[in-house]
């Protein structure tokens, strides 16, 4: 057999010597691994956000009535929920009225959230020298999460009540002769519990990005002849925006859509976005539910999308 006939029968063989080639390994593309990687993650996110999100919007365009729904494309569920809207224009209909108190009670929350989050971050980073401490003191932030979020609403109630510890309190030093009625089930204890829920939510990106900040940028502004509240605006705050952007987008669409809190704090009396969903649901008026949602979900990607505008969130996560 010649050599040439013997190369092509067995390509792996060195001529000459009868020994095998090593084969070389096939590579794959480094494009092709990063999808791999990233598949899981997508079949996740593809499983439980995107499609249940495609089935919301395709239910938010059928059609139903008392008792059943009909799967026949129409937009009740969005004409309902706009009744009478465009008749009493230049005044807000109820639904208006209702999103707008969503959006009011969300920026109380998110500035209140956004306030206490800063400073204590702030000290956690800047004013605990020591890394155990810092990493313990922002663990013991976790310690109300311990509990449900339902155990920790009502604990207030026996504060805050018209017979509770502070009523109690004020009028037997005299600050007060009567009961405060808007400690409890008013805008104020929504607005309280809603605070304590969900400031954790703003400490931790918050200290997550000034932890990163570069202890010389400080005493470079300060041996510059920079005062303390121009070292804050000038270094700490730019370079801690994207901690407060992303911790504001926790914050803020969490509080869009509740209606639990709410609901218990406000003693059923404050209407919100999130519960006119809930209020369709029970009626089982599943389109005009569906319909809501996909409102408040605009709504809340637009607060998003202009706040992403602020830092590049892509580059942070």
């Amino acid at each position: 057999m010649s050599e040439e006939v013997l190369q092509q029968a067995s390509p792996g063989l060195i001529p000459g010597s009868g020994t095998a080639r090593a084969a070389k390994p096939t590579r794959l593309s480094p494009s092709f691994v990063s999808w791999l990687q990233a598949g899981p993650m997508m079949l996740v996110f593809l499983a439980f956000f995107l499609i249940p999100l495609v089935f919301v919007v395709i239910v938010s365009f059928w059609d139903y009535n008392e008792y059943q729904l009909l799967p026949a494309f129409s937009g009740r569920g969005y004409t309902d929920t706009f009744e009478g809207c465009i008749a009493q224009l230049p005044d807000l209909c109820t639904i208006g009225k209702t999103y707008l108190k969503t959006l009011k009670l969300c920026f109380m929350v998110w500035a209140i959230t956004l306030f206490i989050g800063f400073w204590v971050a702030y000290f956690l980073a800047f004013h605990v020298k020591s890394k155990t401490w810092q990493m313990g003191l922002s663990l013991l932030c976790t310690i109300p999460f311990w509990t449900s979020n339902v155990i920790r609403m009502i604990a207030w109630i026996p504060l805050l009540g018209r017979n509770g510890l502070v009523n109690s309190g004020l009028v037997k030093t005299g600050v007060i002769n009567h009961p405060l009625e808007w400690l409890l089930f008013s805008e104020f204890s929504v607005v309280l519990a809603l605070v304590h829920l969900f400031t954790f939510f703003m400490v931790v990106p918050i200290f997550n990005s000034m932890i990163r900040i570069d202890k010389s940028l400080i005493e470079a502004a300060y041996d510059a002849g920079a005062s303390g509240f121009q070292t804050l605006v000038n270094v700490v705050i730019p370079l801690a925006k994207p901690g407060i952007v992303i911790g504001s987008i926790f914050v803020i669409t969490i509080v869009m859509g509740d209606f639990i809190t709410i609901g218990v704090m406000g003693g059923q009396q404050i209407a919100a976005a999130g519960k006119i969903i809930e209020t369709r649901v029970n009626a089982l008026q599943f389109p005009a539910a569906a319909a809501n949602a996909v409102i408040l979900l605009i709504i809340t990607f637009l607060i998003i999308t202009m706040m992403s505008r602020i830092v590049d969130i892509k580059k942070e996560l």
